[in-house]
């Protein structure tokens, strides 16, 4: 179960960075987020991982706590980077 759980804090994480980029993008979607609320992704594309994140919202819940649940349909392939014109210096 250890590596499952690695597999899906990855996938969290991953989702979680791109939320962030999302919410930057929509502000209007930043008035849900409360520091007492927790954000639990439901990957409709990730059968898998959204029976683990609705499991972990149930137990939040069961013990008093907020969850605000975010849905996604999916998620694009990545893409490179935006970067322009990048110069590494070394000295």
């Amino acid at each position: 179960m250890g590596m499952k759980k690695d597999k899906f804090f990855l996938k969290n994480s991953e989702l979680s960075v791109e939320f962030s980029k999302y919410v930057i993008e929509h502000p209007e979607f930043d008035e849900f987020l409360t520091e007492e609320a927790v954000v639990i992704f439901i990957p409709e594309y990730d059968p898998e991982l959204k029976d683990y994140n609705m499991k972990i919202a149930k137990d939040i819940e069961s013990e008093g706590g907020k969850v605000v649940y975010i849905k996604v349909k999916q998620l694009s392939p990545k893409i490179t980077s935006r970067l322009v014109g990048v110069e590494v210096n070394t000295h």
